[in-house]
């Protein structure tokens, strides 16, 4: 701390610097521990403050000398996803067996969801070397407690890497305790990535039949009937969706989307055009519009009117 002319605070950033650019380095972990231990009082608010990566690095590893894995464990995930291009998780205390064996299923099932909160890239080979650690951690855990729907939001985690068998093979670990909705909805989402559509819909049906009022379980098993030229299928699922949920403005869209395709009418069409600017996702009001601007003999003024809309 000398060199931080004595402040504890400018050390704690200091630290936290020398950690950033080696998370694997266990000296400042060390230096930092004692720093923790000799002037706690003086760095809770540094340490407590504020939401940098670099201060919720500090906190994760400050979470593990409080014996509190679960923050330790959340805080992490939540800089890796913010910056996965850095091997935060090979810092030494995130494989260490206190760690692993006090850890919750439940924390670091959210902790992997963390991971992946700004959308970067994971697969690829540098990522899944980075990511090694978390692999890791999700065998020692799942494998200690089982949980069915943190297992499943682990899988999520290992497909997004491109870790697909894993994945799935997560999912029947997570079966064999118990099945549920979550692990098939992640389950299909993983064989969806891999091109298999039958898979996808077999597990969306097995979904269904755990949880028959979810309408968003339908919209999903239409999309797929969808992608397969099943237009009367997609109709019917929507359908039977709204039953469960009859305002529900995307389930409405798609509706008119795949009847359109499938009929041709103008004026479904149109009702669509009249919903989509108020559908929240984008890229799916796209793919609604391009599957009801493929529909049968329709005007070609209004499909280029659905084109603008679409570009809107």
């Amino acid at each position: 701390m000398a060199h931080c002319g004595g402040n504890p605070a400018a050390a704690v950033r200091h630290l936290a610097d020398a950690i950033a650019s080696a998370p694997q380095e266990p000296e400042p972990y060390a230096v930092l521990a004692e720093l923790w231990r000799d002037k706690r009082s003086e760095l809770a608010d540094v340490v407590h403050d504020g939401g940098s990566p670099k201060t919720v690095l500090v906190q994760s590893f400050i979470s593990f000398l409080e014996n509190d894995m679960d923050g330790a464990a959340l805080a992490i995930g939540s800089v890796t996803g913010f910056q996965p291009g850095v091997a935060w998780a090979r810092a030494p205390w995130f494989s260490d067996e206190r760690f692993l064996g006090a850890v919750s299923a439940d924390a670091l099932a959210e902790a992997a969801m963390r991971t992946m909160d700004y959308g970067h890239d994971l697969d690829t080979e540098a990522m899944r070397e980075r990511f090694q650690p978390w692999f890791h951690a999700i065998d020692v855990v799942s494998a200690r407690r089982p949980l069915p729907e943190a297992l499943a939001k682990m899988a999520i985690l290992l497909r997004a890497c491109g870790l697909t068998d894993a994945s799935l093979a997560l999912c029947d670990r997570a079966d064999a305790v118990e099945r549920t909705m979550m692990t098939e909805v992640v389950r299909a989402g993983t064989w969806r990535m891999l091109g298999r559509p039958e898979q996808t819909a077999a597990a969306f049906e097995r979904a269904l039949a755990l949880d028959p009022s979810n309408w968003s379980l339908y919209l999903d098993l239409a999309d797929v009937r969808a992608e397969q030229g099943d237009l009367a299928a997609a109709v019917r699922l929507c359908d039977q969706g709204l039953e469960q949920e009859p305002t529900e403005i995307t389930l409405r869209a798609a509706r008119l989307a795949y009847r359109t395709r499938l009929t041709g009418s103008a004026a479904e069409l149109s009702e669509l055009l009249e919903l989509a600017p108020h559908l929240p996702n984008a890229s799916y009001r796209s793919q609604l519009i391009d599957h009801a601007c493929a529909g049968p003999g329709l005007p070609v003024d209004l499909v280029a009117t659905a084109r603008r809309v679409q570009n809107v």
